[in-house]
């Protein structure tokens, strides 16, 4: 048949001889062995490769593969065969080893089989290998998921710390104190409209930026007026038609319309 002299085949067609220009790099070899982490991997998958028992590994078989992979670079690159050959020693000290009848122990016990202590390097490597390949199946960040990343712009604009109950009590108190200093001894009955103060408390911050507090009180009309405007600010305030801020803890306090730009 064809195939039975043929070289190669290129494209599915049988190749008889090979091309005068065909250029083999020094190094093409040196691909196959880099596959392998080292010599123990090499070994391994061998053993692997045929089922062979590794507490009862056939030295002469297992020997013999790994020489003939080995030969296959030694010429080309010998810097990488290097710690192959080293291993390949190895083998067949112990192959040696295991030919010659064993040496009687000087306390009767039966001696050590030769290849022992490359059982136990094996199973250390192969353990070491199934441990690494489990933390490789784990997920990697940059390799299998990317990190959220979310970017919030802060806003420039100052925030002030809301106005507490008592602080809006300790400013009232206050108003109360000096509203009672400028008492009259005059009998009248007034009918004070709180919509009516609601009017005059927007009409006295149309056009201000901020108002201090008891500068919206006029105290020298005495209590019910002050008490009329102040329920007036807190209806103003439900209706968020004006905001009552505080720079700080215990700092003055003071109010503004909603709406108007800072």
């Amino acid at each position: 048949m064809v195939d039975g002299v043929a070289v190669a085949r290129l494209y599915g067609e049988p190749l008889f001889a090979l091309p005068n220009d065909l250029y083999i790099p020094p190094d093409a070899l040196e691909v196959f062995l880099e596959a392998f982490q080292g010599p123990l991997d090499l070994l391994l998958y061998l053993i692997r490769k045929q089922n062979f028992n590794i507490l009862d590994i056939p030295m002469a078989d297992v020997t013999r593969q790994y020489l003939a992979y080995v030969d296959q670079i030694r010429a080309h690159n010998l810097e990488l065969a290097a710690d192959y050959l080293l291993m390949a020693a190895m083998l067949i000290e112990i192959k040696s080893r295991m030919l010659l009848p064993p040496k009687p122990s000087e306390n009767g016990e039966e001696p050590e089989d030769p290849r022992a202590e490359l059982v136990r390097r094996l199973l250390e490597y192969e353990q070491m290998k199934l441990a690494a390949a489990r933390l490789d199946s784990l997920p990697v960040m940059g390799r299998d998921f990317l990190r959220a990343q979310v970017h919030v712009e802060q806003s420039l604009a100052p925030r002030f710390p809301d106005v507490s109950l008592v602080d809006i009590q300790e400013a009232w108190r206050d108003i109360l104190r000096r509203a009672k200093l400028n008492q009259h001894h005059r009998i009248t009955r007034e009918q004070l409209s709180v919509r009516e103060y609601m009017s005059v408390v927007l009409r006295r911050l149309q056009g201000e930026r901020f108002v201090e507090f008891q500068d919206l009180f006029d105290v020298s009309q005495g209590s019910p007026v002050v008490v009329v405007t102040f329920i007036a600010m807190l209806e103003l305030a439900r209706e968020r038609l004006l905001e009552i801020t505080q720079a700080e803890a215990f700092a003055p306090i003071y109010v503004r319309l909603a709406y108007q730009p800072t």
